[in-house]
Parts: C-alpha cells; structure tokens; sequence
C-alpha cells in the first residue's frame, strides 16, 4: 500500500515549524491544567514545553504588539496535544497507555463530540464540518484507551483531537491498530502513542509532485492523505523498543498484517517535521526499533 506514488522517506512538510514554541494550557473553564504533560518521559519535540527564543539578533521591540503565532499545546487529562490551526486538527496527539489506563467503567456512550472552544473561533472544527462530508470523526488519541476516567475519555472527544478519516480505515485498519496498541499496553509497562496526519506530496501526471488534500465543512477542515502512529514501549526490563505505522487515508484491506504499515522511523520524523529518536536518546540508550521484518 505505500509503495505508490505517495513518498513518505522523501517528504518534507515543516508541518512541525515553530513547535519549539510556548505552552498554551488554557482550557475552557479558564484554568491550567497539568494533565498528561506532567507524567510524559518524552515529547516528540525538541523542548516542546520551553518558552519561546527569540534566536540572532532581532530588537525585542519587534514583539510590541505580540507574535501571531505560537505553538499551541493543550494538556488534557488523557493527552499531550498539539494543535495546527490551520489544517483546524492536531499535529500530534500523545497518550500514556497502561494496564491501568485500559481499565475502568467509563461509557463511550456518555461522551460527545464537542468544539475545542479553547481554539479560537476562526481556526477550530465543528461537528457541522463533518456532516455529510463522507467522513468519520476519527480519533487520534483513541477514545477506548482511557477507560480509566470518564472525563479522560470525555476529553478525547473534542474536535482538536479529531481528523477527518475514511469511515473503511477507521472502522477497520485502524481500528485493528489502536487495538494492538492497547494489547503491547496489557504486556508492556508503558506504552507511549503519538498519533497524527500527514500530508504527503504525490508525483502527478506532468511528472512534477504536488501536496493536495481536500477539504470539507465552511471551516475548511483539511483531510489528511495518512497517517501516523509511533508506539515507544517501556518493557519492564528496562529496554524502549519503538514501533512506527504509516497507513493512507483510504480504505485499507484489514487482512493485511499490520506488519506491512510499519516505517523507518526517519520516515515520519522526515514527512512530519517531528523528531522522536533525539528525544528519547535523551532518557536511554537502550532503545531498539522494530522494522518491517524484524525479530520480535
């Protein structure tokens, strides 16, 4: 399947430009809120938590009036999210996944998906964006991961938290994904999942390549080509061992072992304009990555 034209070594998207940058912590009720970010060995940025630099030589005269931009961190009870305003999903979403996280009485059912009304107006999805677009609202950090807690469960129901995903690849592939993750989690001591989109460029007819993607609702939600999901397992003998996916944002045939989606993980830092490996060389250097053809 990723074997078309669609390049995922090649791709550079600078989709994590200015990640570096301020964490944002507002939530609606006003408040900050530690949450996940608090707990986390790892951020799939360089000190994504820092305060923003301002590198060279420019006056500070020149932030009078602010900066239009910062990165734009959200840390919620089950997740790490960073949101990208102008695709009005997340660039990544990160999740602890433990026994105890996979464990509990919380109801799917007692959830809804609700706007991020700590995005601003102008750059946040609505559930009218999704409705009739052909569409699933699908989860990034998956909602069965955190049945440990009904408002944890709850949070991953906002919108900042959702991508506009083919309803086969959800219902199906993906879904088999998410449950292998919560599987490493029962036989693992953590396991750390950082999900997101990518949108990747693809060679057309004239030779030349182009990054096209639709977009639906009057907010122009924009509809990932794939995506991504990098599990870095905490074994209880002390050993990190990384696992990271690619599927397309199509349907996908859910008898193809999930083995076939596993990517270099240079891939996606690459398509991504994330880093993963820096980071967690920082905390171990015991660090093994499964491949494609791998010995487990």
């Amino acid at each position: 399947m990723l074997r078309s034209r669609w390049l995922v070594p090649g791709a550079a998207l600078a989709l994590g430009a200015g990640l570096g940058a301020a964490l944002t912590r507002r939530r609606a009720g006003g408040d900050a809120a530690e949450g996940l970010l608090g707990r986390l060995p790892v951020v799939p940025v360089v000190a994504a938590a820092g305060p923003p630099a301002l590198l060279g030589s420019a006056p500070v005269e020149l932030t009078k009036y602010g900066l239009p931009g910062l990165a734009q961190l959200r840390s919620r009870e089950s997740y790490v999210l960073c949101y990208d305003p102008r695709s009005r999903s997340a660039l990544w979403v990160i999740e602890q996944l433990n026994r105890d996280t996979l464990s509990g009485a919380s109801e799917r059912a007692a959830c809804d998906f609700q706007e991020d009304d700590s995005v601003h107006e102008y750059h946040r999805a609505t559930n009218a964006d999704y409705r009739g677009s052909g569409f699933d609202r699908g989860h990034l950090a998956a909602a069965a991961n955190h049945k440990w807690s009904q408002k944890a469960m709850r949070d991953t129901f906002y919108l900042s938290n959702i991508a506009p995903q083919d309803p086969h690849l959800n219902q199906n592939a993906w879904n088999n994904l998410e449950k292998y993750s919560r599987s490493l989690a029962r036989n693992n001591k953590n396991v750390y999942v950082c999900t997101g989109p990518l949108f990747l460029p693809r060679m057309e007819a004239d030779g030349k390549m182009y990054v096209k993607y639709q977009v639906i609702g009057k907010n122009n939600v924009a509809v990932p080509t794939h995506f991504f999901k990098v599990l870095i397992l905490e074994k209880e003998s002390g050993e990190i061992e990384l696992r990271s996916y690619v599927m397309p944002n199509s349907p996908v045939d859910d008898k193809i072992p999930l083995e076939r989606f596993l990517v270099p993980i240079e891939s996606i830092e690459r398509a991504s304009g994330l880093l993963f490996v820096p980071n967690i060389l920082k905390r171990t250097s015991n660090l093994k990555a499964i491949t494609a053809g791998s010995k487990r």
